[in-house]
Formats: C-alpha cells, sequence, structure tokens
C-alpha cells in the first residue's frame, strides 16, 4: 500500500476579494472618465442641462472612487477657510489704511485740512 500526500489547499479568498475590489474600482473609474468626457462633449455640442447632468455624474463617480482623499480634504477644509479669512481681514485692513492715505493726500493737496 503506497502513501499519497494530499497538497493543502492555499486560501486565497482575499485574493479574489482583492482583485474585484480592483475591477470594479477599475470599472467606476472607467465610467466616470466617459461621463466626463460625455458631459464636457454635451457641453461643447451647447446641450448645457444634458452636459451638466453627466458632468455631476462623472464628479459623483470619481469622488466615489477616491473617498479616501475626500475625507482627507474634508478634514483639511476648516484650515482653509481660516486661511481666507486671516487674509480677507488683512486685505480689509489695508484697504483701510488705504483709504485714509488717500483723504490725507486729498487734504493736503486741497489744502482743507482740519
Amino acid at each position: 500500500m503506497g502513501i499519497v500526500s494530499i497538497p493543502r489547499r492555499k486560501i486565497r479568498a482575499t485574493d479574489d476579494m482583492n482583485a474585484d475590489l480592483a475591477d470594479s474600482r477599475d470599472w467606476v473609474d472607467i465610467v466616470a472618465g466617459g461621463s466626463l468626457l460625455a458631459g464636457g462633449l454635451l457641453l461643447l455640442a451647447r446641450q448645457r442641462r444634458a452636459g451638466l447632468v453627466m458632468s455631476v455624474a462623472g464628479a459623483a463617480l470619481t469622488l466615489l472612487g477616491q473617498q479616501e482623499m475626500v475625507r482627507e480634504w474634508w478634514h483639511q477644509f476648516p484650515g482653509y477657510v481660516d486661511r481666507v479669512q486671516s487674509m480677507i481681514g488683512q486685505v480689509q485692513s489695508s484697504m483701510e489704511d488705504l483709504s485714509a492715505t488717500r483723504e490725507n493726500l486729498r487734504q493736503a493737496l486741497t489744502g482743507t485740512g482740519k
């Protein structure tokens, strides 16, 4: 009687799931790109409403495929808003200084000082 060795079966469930996920992500990217392209062509053809719908659908599918990046941007968004508000405050104070300087210059040139 001979001894027969039975090879062990490797578990490939994770490999199959990763392959399925990559395939579905590829399809989402292809559909998103096609939607954006179709939307652009429709906009060029002066079909605004249909072009806008297709472009928004393509953008939504792109964001669906890039969820991690969108999440990162969402967490960084308040910092950007704070920076923009700070820049607006600086511009506003510069405009007030410029206005005061303009008024002083006008008074000096016309001789109507206080």
